[in-house]
């Protein structure tokens, strides 16, 4: 399976990541809920009041129901990414990394747009990042919300729900600043 995810992150690289969605302009507060509803917040994020960072939801790949709000009080990290992105299959290996050694302390949600739902879950297979949830945003709702007007891109949001950085982060600096975030 990694050699395959090697494979594609060499075809990928060859193509490069040239489309880029139109610069999105902030949206309103809240994304809609998918048709199937919102998902019930855990209970720890039910207790606390939802940062307006992470007030908004969305479908999973798998179809389900996820709210933002369920990463409330720990730092985050959204990473925005594309199926066919050269740059995001360089990432992937960080953001499974990252997931390991800091699942616990810290939410990590990929929101993935700009392709099909059948090419987003075979990148998540190929590079093995079923731990981490992601989003399915067709419409690039969220992706307007954030201002996110490429891939791949990052929003770091710290446990008091303060947006802290949006933009590119190469490795190094993301595991950096995900270092300070969970210190």
């Amino acid at each position: 399976m990694r050699r395959r995810a090697v494979l594609l992150t060499a075809a990928l690289a060859l193509a490069g990541c040239t489309n880029t969605p139109a610069p999105a302009s902030p949206a309103g507060p809240e994304a809609p809920a998918s048709p199937a509803g919102p998902a019930a917040p855990s209970p720890s994020a039910a207790k606390r009041s939802t940062p307006k960072s992470l007030s908004f939801k969305g479908t999973t790949l798998e179809g389900a129901a996820f709210d933002a709000a369920s990463l409330a009080g720990k730092p985050a990290v959204l990473w925005f990414w594309a199926p066919w992105c050269a740059t995001c299959a360089s990432e992937a290996q960080s953001i499974a990394d990252i997931h390991d050694e800091y699942g616990d302390r810290l939410g990590i949600l990929g929101i993935a747009g700009m392709g099909t739902k059948k090419a987003m879950n075979e990148f998540v297979s190929d590079f093995e990042l079923s731990a981490v949830p992601h989003l399915n945003d067709p419409g690039g709702k969220i992706w307007q919300r954030f201002g996110i007007a490429q891939q791949s891109w990052y929003v770091l949001i710290d446990p008091d729900g303060k947006i802290i950085h949006t933009g590119y982060l190469d490795d190094l600096q993301l595991t950096e600043k995900v270092r300070a975030l969970t210190a």
